[in-house]
């Protein structure tokens, strides 16, 4: 590819979209672990702790996922699973108490 006629470098266009590509897939990672984590949380506040016990493999791996590409840092998957197991935990330990 020879020099664009406005000086910019074909090095630093092609930069900028492997940038957009790079952040659009990520932004679809994001949205998935969001979407997930939210029907999560819907699944807690209906008490139905059955579903969202299920539920709760696939959003950490979808976690566990995300940070093996770099999307998200590791400790806060780590941090997102932690808090997401400790709401499931919540749920169980008042229905197990009565």
């Amino acid at each position: 590819m020879a020099k664009l006629k406005t000086g910019r470098h074909t090095s630093a266009i092609k930069a900028w979209r492997k940038s957009e590509k790079l952040a659009s897939r990520n932004r679809g990672v994001r949205t998935r672990i969001h979407d997930a984590a939210k029907e999560f949380d819907g699944l807690i506040t209906k008490k139905d702790v059955e579903s969202a016990q299920k539920l709760l493999p696939k959003v950490h791996a979808l976690l566990d996922k995300a940070a093996k590409s770099g999307t998200i840092h590791w400790k806060a998957a780590a941090r997102k699973k932690s808090r997401l197991a400790l709401r499931i935990k919540t749920a169980v330990q008042p229905a197990n108490s009565k």
